[in-house]
C-alpha cells in the first residue's frame, strides 16, 4: 500500500473519486427504474359469493343398499377463479362428488396451510369430477378453474404506456368458465331419509388497479450508498490497517536508530 502510494499519491483521491462517480450511476439507475418504468402491476378483487343450490333430490338402491343425493347448480362464470365445496352430517363411509362437463382442477392439498412445497399449476389435476370421502362427517373439495395464478390476485406486465397495460391486465383477468352447469352428488351407505347439508361457493375476480411500479428512491439509493461503502471499506480497510500497521512499525525503528545514534555521539 505505501508503494502504490509513493508511486500514486493521488491513488486515495482516486478511489475516493470512483466511490463517488459509482454512485452516482447507482442513484440515476433508481432514478431511471422509478420514472421510466415498463412494468406495470394489476391488483384484482376476489369475491366469493354462496352459489343457490336446487331442490335435493334422492334415490335409493335398494340392490346396493345406498342413497345418493344429488343437487344441481348454475355458476356464475364471469372471471371465475375458485369453486369450493363443503359438506357435514355425512354418515360414515359416504362419499361426495362434484362434476361439470369442461372440468377443473383441484388438489387434496390445494388450499392447505400447512402443505409444504406444493403447487397446483405443477401437481393438481383436471377433471370433470372429483370425488372425496367423508371423515367424521365432514368432506371438503377444493377447486380451480385454472390453475395459472396470474389469474389471482397480483400480477405484473410489461407495457409501453398506461392504456396498453390496462388493455393487457383486463385480458388476463377476463376469462370466461364456459359450462356454467354444476352437480354435487353425496353417496351414503343405507337407506336415508335425512340429507347432509352442503354448501357451495364460487370466487370471481375483478380488475381493481394498474399501477406503474415504482420503487422508493430514497430507500434504494441508501442501499446502493451503504453497498458501495461496505465494497470500498472491505478493499482498504485491509489495506490501510496493513500501511498504517507498517508504518507504526517503521517509526518504531526511527526511534531505535535514532536512540542508538545519540548513544554513540556520546561516546
Amino acid at each position: 500500500m505505501r508503494k502504490a502510494l509513493a508511486q500514486n499519491p493521488n491513488l486515495l483521491r482516486t478511489l475516493i473519486g470512483m466511490g463517488l462517480t459509482l454512485i452516482l450511476l447507482l442513484a440515476y439507475a433508481v432514478y431511471g427504474a422509478t420514472i421510466d418504468s415498463e412494468v406495470y402491476v394489476y391488483s384484482a378483487e376476489s369475491n366469493e359469493s354462496v352459489v343457490a343450490l336446487e331442490d335435493v333430490e334422492r334415490l335409493h338402491d335398494s340392490d346396493a343398499n345406498t342413497t345418493t343425493w344429488t343437487w344441481d347448480a348454475n355458476l356464475d362464470t364471469s372471471n371465475l377463479t375458485w369453486i369450493n365445496l363443503t359438506g357435514t352430517g355425512l354418515s360414515s363411509g359416504s362419499t361426495i362428488s362434484i362434476s361439470n362437463e369442461e372440468g377443473f382442477y383441484s388438489h387434496p392439498d390445494l388450499g392447505d396451510t400447512d402443505a409444504e412445497d406444493f403447487s397446483c399449476s405443477e401437481y393438481c389435476s383436471k377433471s370433470i369430477e372429483h370425488t372425496v370421502n367423508s371423515s367424521d362427517g365432514y368432506a371438503s373439495i377444493i377447486s380451480l378453474t385454472d390453475p395459472d395464478p396470474a389469474l389471482r390476485g397480483k400480477g405484473s406486465i410489461y407495457a409501453d404506456s398506461q392504456d396498453e397495460a390496462e388493455d393487457k391486465s383486463s385480458k388476463i383477468i377476463s376469462t370466461n368458465f364456459e359450462s356454467s352447469a354444476i352437480r354435487i352428488t353425496v353417496i351414503e351407505n343405507g337407506n336415508r331419509t335425512v340429507s347432509p347439508s352442503v354448501s357451495l361457493t364460487q370466487v370471481n375476480e375483478e380488475l381493481t388497479s394498474v399501477e406503474q411500479f415504482e420503487v422508493d428512491a430514497a430507500t434504494e439509493f441508501m442501499w446502493s450508498l451503504a453497498a458501495v461503502i461496505g465494497c470500498f471499506s472491505m478493499v482498504l480497510v485491509p489495506s490501510f490497517t496493513v500501511y498504517f500497521a507498517a508504518r507504526a512499525k517503521q517509526k518504531k525503528l526511527e526511534v531505535k536508530l535514532e536512540s542508538a545514534k545519540e548513544a554513540l555521539e556520546e561516546e
